[in-house]
């Protein structure tokens, strides 16, 4: 069935622990990993990513690291799923070199289509402060 990327995951974990530090708290990718529990050198990679799309931004020098680019309130659930694995599509056909061999005489494109643009409109509908508000974090 459908499942999310681990690299989504840790960005989307990233995105919603720096929210939670503030907005000029500036969180090394040690730090994240620790706290969140992933490996350090897959998140940098996910940082990377989300530094690219102007979702975080990055600190040099000694007391370097990320923060947040934008409000958590500006930052949507779809805009970190995009800066990390780019433009979503469910199956072959929605991509413009579709290689599907049943592509023309399909019975479930259509609906295919109409599912995938529901999930992405519950994704950018979603902010990264409604995502905190709505689940906060439970304690282990």
């Amino acid at each position: 069935m459908l499942q999310v990327s681990r690299k989504f995951e840790y960005g989307l974990h990233a995105v919603t622990y720096l929210a939670m530090k503030g907005p000029e708290r500036v969180v090394t990718v040690k730090e994240l990993a620790s706290e969140i529990g992933f490996s350090q050198v897959f998140l940098a990679k996910a940082m990377q990513n989300l530094n690219k799309a102007g979702i975080t931004r990055s600190v040099q020098g000694v007391k370097g690291g990320y923060m947040l680019a934008r409000s958590p309130e500006a930052i949507t659930v779809g805009d970190i799923g995009v800066a990390i694995e780019g433009e979503p599509h469910l199956m072959r056909c929605s991509v413009e070199d579709c290689q599907c061999e049943i592509e023309t005489s399909c019975t479930h494109k259509g609906y295919m289509f109409t599912l995938q643009k529901k999930i992405q409109q519950l994704l950018n509908e979603t902010s990264v402060a409604e995502l905190l508000d709505r689940y906060p974090r439970v304690p282990v």
